[in-house]
């Protein structure tokens, strides 16, 4: 309430001091020194630039090594020190030209401030700066550009073929996971097929789905030094796969699945140790404002190490054997008598539903 209280205090001085400034110019003109006034506010403003330049600056740097911290969490996958580069030297670039650019411009508001008797210049064209300011700039961004499409088609390709795979889905306004099996497929699933229960729309015609793990709610568990495969999907509206320690960002998108891999290197224990806080946890949050309960998507991530994930993963049950009511559904559905009376198009649609799989 203070900070409020002082900034509509501000405000208010700024708005006296601008219609005073106006009051003083509608005064200039009834008097007849107008012209004579103009330089004084000429100086006035050009001093103000220069102010602003220096004040903004120092408030900038102020706050950015306040909060750089904050902005740069401890990196705890592979591919995340390479992202981490990309992303600062790409910062640098765009910090100097950004410095330099304002820098000159608030200057020269100060440098060539009105002065009774000095004509403008007239500079209407050159080539060769031109050239210049079009052919640097265009080489400076091919080479950012290069290097991280080389890094971005790297995560978002092929993943190796070991790797371990939980397929993500958002919806408003949760995550949902799921595990392959020990068959290590994900099954087929279908969007017709999704209600109260079976919210992923599994597919238990399929073999490869009677063994895939559901989680509603709960953690992710990933392995230390192995390769992690995410295939992300939306149910309803567009989301983003967001672990700023893993260096991870990726849209839900509706109808269009995406992926990612990276490969964790530290452990929750290992990060909660280096960073002294022992209630520290990994977290997969939405950063898409998705609807009024955007705030609720979020989800801790475990990252085992590999026997330990090995004893997690032996421990789970199957969507179907948590379900076995839905499994019964299924199976009579499959084994109900096709009525010989039928249309062929009605009984090509009950023995099994219309398969989609990623």
């Amino acid at each position: 309430m203070i900070a409020l209280g002082i900034l509509l205090v501000l405000v208010l001085l700024l708005v006296v001091f601008g219609l005073l400034f106006r009051l003083q110019i509608l005064t200039s003109i009834f008097s007849g020194s107008f012209t004579r006034d103009i330089g004084v506010s000429n100086r006035v403003n050009a001093i103000l630039m220069v102010v602003f330049l220096l004040v903004g600056g120092a408030a900038f740097a102020w706050s950015f090594a306040d909060n750089f911290g904050k902005m740069n969490p401890p990196i705890a996958s592979v591919h995340g020190h390479e992202m981490e580069r990309l992303f600062w030297t790409t910062m640098i670039v765009i910090g100097i030209v950004f410095v330099l650019t304002q820098a000159l411009l608030f200057l020269y508001s100060y440098k060539y401030q009105h002065k009774d008797g000095r004509r403008a210049f007239f500079f209407p064209h050159n080539n060769k700066i031109e050239i210049i300011w079009t052919v640097i700039p265009a080489i400076v961004m091919a080479g950012l550009i290069f290097a991280g499409w080389k890094e971005w088609t790297k995560i978002t390709g092929p993943a190796p073929k070991d790797s371990v795979v939980v397929e993500i889905m958002g919806k408003q306004f949760n995550w949902l996971l799921r595990y392959p099996g020990r068959d290590m497929k994900l099954g087929v699933v279908n969007y017709r097929l999704i209600d109260a229960t079976n919210e992923f729309g599994l597919d238990l015609n399929d073999k490869s789905s009677l063994d895939d793990y559901v989680f509603t709610s709960g953690e992710i568990h990933v392995p230390k030094g192995h390769p992690v495969l995410l295939k992300i999907r939306s149910r309803d509206v567009l989301h983003a796969v967001y672990m700023p320690h893993f260096r991870v960002q990726m849209y839900a998108v509706p109808g269009m699945p995406t992926k990612f891999w990276f490969t964790p290197t530290k452990t929750t224990d290992e990060m909660r140790s280096e960073l002294g806080n022992p209630k520290f946890n990994y977290e997969l949050a939405c950063n898409q404002i998705c609807g009024r309960g955007h705030f609720a998507m979020k989800m801790n991530i475990v990252v085992d190490e590999p026997e330990d994930y090995v004893a997690w993963y032996a421990q789970q049950k199957s969507f179907s054997e948590q379900n076995p009511d839905v499994l019964a559904s299924f199976k009579q559905k499959a084994n109900k008598p096709v009525d010989q009376e039928a249309t062929p198009a009605a009984a090509a649609v009950v023995p099994v539903a219309a398969k989609a799989s990623l």
